[in-house]
């Protein structure tokens, strides 16, 4: 794998500002990649930057007393644009990949890559013997969060929110892709037509209000699209249970005793 500037520039990403942050990190990184608005196909002009991925720690901080830092973060600001970064161990985040976790495979899966490596690319090739049609509860729940945070608070996001997780747990049913932007995967499962105009106006505020939705009409479209994963779900050639421990157990292995460069 290889860092592709183009595909961050093309989502309105600060380049010059990602890469030098991470040689500050106290732990080997294996990837960071974008995840959050950027990923998803929506961002607005003040979205912040998110970006994710997976370090290393040594051996002796898994073996010794002290409790591992197997979740590190931090926030900084890059020209005006607020970024965070938050990594997993990665026995942590292996472990994650072994659940039904839509959301660390897109960590992974994420296109928009700012720092990579072999076992990152590993990692990437492990991926698909992870899926399962479990994974559908996962897009199922994380959809039915976002949207009762819509009906609290009317804001755009959290409805965008609820129609992406949807139709990417429809995708995945469906293809065993894991597609996380919005903008393609309607070009890739049936939705509501204006979906793209809803992506249009959350362009002009993070935290804007969907004016002059339908709120019964979205309702009743949320609903046919949680009938559609069901039935994806229940038609899926995805396995029960993932495949990959023992290929994963030896990459961790590998990973803890000959650090990622």
């Amino acid at each position: 794998m290889r860092v592709d500037t183009t595909l961050l520039q093309d989502a309105g990403l600060p380049v010059t500002d990602l890469g030098p942050v991470l040689a500050g990190e106290r732990h080997p990184l294996l990837f960071a990649t974008v995840s959050g608005a950027h990923l998803y196909g929506f961002p607005s002009r003040d979205s912040d930057v998110g970006l994710r991925g997976v370090h290393v720690l040594p051996a002796e901080d898994l073996v010794g007393l002290r409790e591992p830092e197997e979740t590190c973060s931090r926030m900084w600001d890059g020209d005006g644009v607020e970024m965070d970064l938050v990594t997993h161990d990665l026995r942590k985040f292996v472990r994650l990949m072994l659940k039904p976790n839509g959301y660390v495979l897109e960590q992974l899966l994420s296109p928009l890559v700012v720092h990579t490596t072999a076992l990152h690319a590993e990692l990437v090739a492990l991926a698909p013997h992870v899926l399962t049609r479990n994974h559908a509860h996962h897009y199922r729940g994380f959809a039915n969060t976002q949207w009762r945070l819509f009906e609290r608070t009317g804001e755009l996001k959290p409805l965008l929110y609820t129609f992406r997780a949807l139709l990417t747990g429809v995708h995945l049913m469906r293809s065993g892709e894991v597609l996380a932007h919005l903008p393609t995967l309607l070009t890739r499962v049936p939705a509501p037509s204006y979906v793209p105009a809803l992506i249009t106006a959350k362009a002009a505020a993070e935290h804007g209000g969907a004016d002059g939705v339908d709120r019964a009409a979205a309702a009743r479209d949320i609903g046919s699209l949680h009938r559609t994963l069901d039935e994806a779900q229940a038609e899926s050639g995805l396995p029960d249970t993932a495949s990959g421990f023992d290929a994963l157990h030896d990459l961790v292995v590998r990973a803890r005793l000959r650090p990622a460069g």
